[in-house]
């Protein structure tokens, strides 16, 4: 699959509520483009074994909540997740569907994926523009056995609404005092420098074109674009790589279950192999919606969080599928919130 051609002829905004199921065999999506590799794989695979489509537009984070609180999709996607008072005003529900993780990526010459390291106080300076050099003292402290040269940073950021944006920054502004005071964190922020692009794909392609930039994205775009994805030192003092191992180890400190709405933040986990910036992509239904589109989103929601296939599509492209417990969760709010 090639992530930078993703692309669905489906006008969401054109669409109602009425339009989000036709025939029950259509159901329409926008949101988060971190899930979208992944969903766009079950997809594919849905419709093969069902003849149901499933038509995802992506758009970012801010897209999907913006287009399932006006009814115009089945379902939004987002990185970031609503609180339970927010979901009630909008009559919306939310759930998880899939752990992500998300990665500093760099265009040096010579420079491969896995080989520089960073942390958070560097990272948020960069973004921050005070460091502004890769030869920056800062930055060759991390890497004492690369020949760092001496070329200016670009720096490239989401331009769009975006949960990968606000996971990122999230993380930022817990490993740094003066990006939490100056910037914070949301899916939309006043970028102190750097060029923005419209959704992960925006971010990778101009990484690739660029020498000298640096950006962040969900961690299937980097390894399927072949991206300089950076390793990352965490909460715990160590080195880690982004990867399942580390995502996992991440995810192990989430419990669900005592969280209202499922509303849980895992970015700066702890744990020696957790990588620091782990996140969710949840899932949002409206509760008033007819009783068709939620029961067909909830059929293929059902089948991507169980299914052995489904599961393996995603650990395929780095995802870290949810655990069985988590799942139980997830079908036992179905019920109470949608009656399904």
């Amino acid at each position: 699959m090639n992530i930078k051609v993703v692309a669905l002829s489906v006008s969401l905004l054109s669409l109602g509520m009425a339009g989000a199921v036709q025939a029950a065999q259509t159901l329409t999506g926008s949101g988060s483009t971190a899930i979208q590799p992944v969903l766009t794989k079950w997809a594919a695979t849905y419709k093969e074994n069902t003849g149901v489509e499933i038509n995802y537009g992506g758009g970012g984070s801010g897209q999907g909540i913006k287009d399932i609180k006006a009814g115009q999709v089945a379902f939004g996607a987002t990185d970031k997740p609503l609180t339970s008072e927010e979901l009630r005003k909008d009559h919306l529900i939310q759930f998880p569907a899939i752990i992500i993780g998300i990665a500093p990526i760099v265009n040096l010459p010579g420079v491969e994926p896995g080989q520089m390291v960073l942390d958070g106080k560097v990272l948020a300076d960069i973004y921050l523009g005070k460091i502004t050099k890769w030869n920056d003292p800062a930055i060759v402290a991390l890497n004492k056995q690369m020949k760092l040269p001496d070329l200016d940073i670009t720096v490239v950021h989401r331009s769009d609404g975006s949960g990968t944006t606000f996971n990122f920054a999230d993380y930022l502004s817990k490993v740094s005092p003066e990006w939490k005071q100056k910037v914070g964190a949301d899916t939309a922020i006043s970028w102190p420098v750097g060029t923005g692009g419209k959704g992960n794909q925006g971010v990778a392609s101009f990484v690739q074109k660029i020498v000298g930039s640096i950006g962040y994205v969900e961690q299937a775009y980097a390894v399927e674009n072949k991206l300089a994805y950076t390793r990352m030192i965490n909460a715990a003092g160590k080195v880690v790589m982004p990867d399942m191992k580390t995502f996992q180890a991440a995810a192990a400190n989430a419990n669900y279950g005592k969280a209202e709405d499922f509303y849980l933040i895992l970015t700066d986990q702890k744990g020696a192999q957790s990588w620091p910036i782990t996140a969710t992509t949840w899932v949002m239904l409206r509760d008033d919606a007819p009783k068709a589109t939620n029961e067909g989103v909830v059929k293929f929601f059902r089948w991507s969080l169980t299914s052995p296939k489904a599961q393996q599509e995603a650990e395929q492209l780095a995802y870290v599928p949810l655990p069985s417990s988590t799942v139980k969760q997830i079908e036992g709010y179905w019920k109470s919130k949608l009656g399904l």
